[in-house]
Order: C-alpha cells, then sequence, then structure tokens
C-alpha cells in the first residue's frame, strides 16, 4: 500500500496487521481522487481510517488537516507510524473512538470526509445519517463513501447531489452538498 499522487507520492504506507482490515487499493484510490479533482488546503476527515491511506493521499494531494477515527488500537497505532513516516504530525490528529460516538460529539467541521466501514456490518446509512444530522460537513463539503454492493444505501438525495461508481465489489458514492438556497445547485 502506498501513496500514488503529490508530495509523498510513492511512499510506502504500513499495514494493519490482520484480516480485519480491509485496504482501499490503489485503482479504488486512484478513481477517488481523480473523481474529486482538488482537495487542496481541505480540512479532511477520515472515518473507519485503517492504515489512514485516504487521508494520507489527501494531505500529499495538498490538504492542509486531516483527522483520522477508528476504534482499532491496531489501526491507531498504525495511522500514528504511517504519519511518523511522512513527518506530517502538525497537520493531523488522530482518535481512538467508535465513528458512530465521535460524530455525535464533534464540533468541527470539515471540507471533505472519507468513510470506509467494516463491509456488511450495517454501518454505511447511520455513518451518513450522523453526518447530516450533527452537520459536522462545511458549506459546499463532499462525502466519499466505499460499501459493499452487498449493502443497500439509503436515499440520500435531498441533501447530497450524489455519483456513483464501481470498483469490483466496491460500491463508490460522491455526495457533494447541495445549496441550502437553491436545492439545484451544488456549491
Amino acid at each position: 500500500m502506498r501513496i500514488i499522487s503529490g508530495k509523498f507520492k510513492k511512499a510506502n504506507l504500513f499495514s494493519v496487521p490482520g484480516n480485519t482490515t480491509r485496504p482501499t487499493s490503489d485503482a479504488v484510490k486512484e478513481m477517488i481522487f481523480s473523481t474529486l479533482f482538488d482537495c487542496k488546503d481541505s480540512d479532511v476527515l477520515d472515518l473507519y481510517a485503517g492504515s489512514g491511506s485516504l487521508g494520507l493521499e489527501a494531505l500529499s494531494r495538498g490538504a492542509g488537516y486531516a483527522e483520522f477515527v477508528d476504534g482499532s488500537q491496531k489501526s491507531v497505532s498504525v495511522i500514528g507510524k504511517n504519519i511518523e513516516k511522512l513527518n506530517c504530525k502538525k497537520q493531523t490528529r488522530i482518535n481512538r473512538k467508535k465513528v458512530l460516538s465521535f460524530l455525535g460529539k464533534c464540533e468541527k467541521k470539515y471540507d471533505l470526509i472519507f468513510l470506509d466501514p467494516p463491509y456488511n456490518k450495517g454501518l454505511i446509512n447511520p455513518t451518513i445519517e450522523k453526518i447530516i444530522e450533527f452537520d459536522i460537513l462545511k458549506p459546499g463539503g463532499r462525502v466519499v463513501a466505499e460499501y459493499s454492493k452487498k449493502e443497500k444505501l439509503k436515499d440520500f438525495s435531498e441533501t447530497f447531489e450524489i455519483t456513483r461508481k464501481e470498483a469490483g465489489l466496491t460500491h463508490i458514492i460522491f455526495m457533494n452538498e447541495k445549496n441550502c438556497s437553491d436545492e439545484n445547485t451544488i456549491l
């Protein structure tokens, strides 16, 4: 697993040991970031962060800040090692918390939120609902979610303009917050 573009390009990342974490493939990462185009100076939140590869890729491509949330001590330890390896501690924060609990207490707002929950655990919809409920997305913010093709995503089209892509057994959705003053305009 590695950073694929930007200032940390080709840096190899540490992976979470065992088979409980499913790393995002380079092909999926490339699909995500080629669709996003730009994350320059963004405040990024990486939920169910695993090794932190999505948030670290965003930092490599110019994001200003990345916060990582994962409930696993193994994941948090690996994220810390990856941050240290890339020497980007000043731009980051790591939280060892259950994601849904973190979202209920989150006081910061973000430009870009990644979520890649464990597949087939019923976490994709509640996580998006909490992001909306606790209003942690900045105006015009974006959410990128990976989830299993076996999972059914609720309709979030009242809040977001949604684009869907597929990569193998993975669905990737890009959700751009709709402008509150004109529901058909994307900020």
